[in-house]
């Protein structure tokens, strides 16, 4: 339940990382920096809570696609925002498969992306509903690596599930996480699958979304 998080949100954890690692090697420096992202809004919201609590000036680019409430996140925390950019959620990912293959080399670790937008399957990128995934490119900070094989997940099928997360199990998760059981339970469906443990994650809040 990664929604439990200071904004909400599991880019919460990388946003300190990033910014803590930066400090550390002596990149950037309160007062004096600023710092410039990409994002398509989550990622963007806790570099925004946590460059606030550090003393940041941070300016933010996202598709004019996102929604208000993230927008408006964002300049509660004090960011500039800038429509104009698109990018990938790619750095969860990236991550996380590194750490969970250095546990177990033999996990298989699966990417997901919306079925009208699916780039890492080869398709033309297209406009999908589902926010923080697939929004143009696939940044160089994605290690294709790491997953066996990106799963694709329409962007209605999305936005079902995560209706039904809310109302069968009082989980209040964003549309992505929404795709991310969706395709949990392809795999799940799948006969060399029978018995083995699938895990995956609920991400975001709902009320972005609402």
């Amino acid at each position: 339940m990664e929604y439990i998080n200071p904004t909400g949100s599991v880019k919460d954890r990388d946003a300190a990382f990033m910014i803590d690692e930066s400090e550390r090697q002596s990149l950037i420096t309160p007062g004096k920096t600023v710092l410039v992202e990409a994002t398509s809004g989550n990622m963007g919201i806790s570099l925004a809570f946590y460059a606030r609590i550090k003393g940041y000036r941070i300016i933010l680019c996202m598709s004019a696609a996102m929604s208000i409430e993230r927008r408006a996140m964002l300049r509660a925390f004090g960011a500039e925002v800038n429509m104009v950019c698109f990018g990938v959620e790619s750095g969860t990912l990236t991550g996380a498969g590194r750490y969970l293959k250095e546990i177990n080399p033999e996990m298989g670790i699966y990417a997901v992306e919306p079925y009208e937008s699916s780039i890492l399957n080869g398709h033309e990128p297209h406009s999908h509903k589902i926010q923080g995934m697939s929004a143009g490119f696939i940044p160089d900070v994605l290690d294709r690596s790491i997953f066996s094989e990106a799963l694709r997940v329409h962007s209605d099928d999305a936005i079902a599930m995560a209706k039904r997360l809310a109302t069968e199990e009082a989980i209040l998760g964003g549309i992505s996480s929404g795709a991310n059981i969706c395709a949990a339970v392809q795999l799940a469906k799948r006969p060399e699958n029978t018995g083995k443990l699938i895990v995956t994650s609920v991400n975001i809040f709902a009320e972005r979304y609402l």
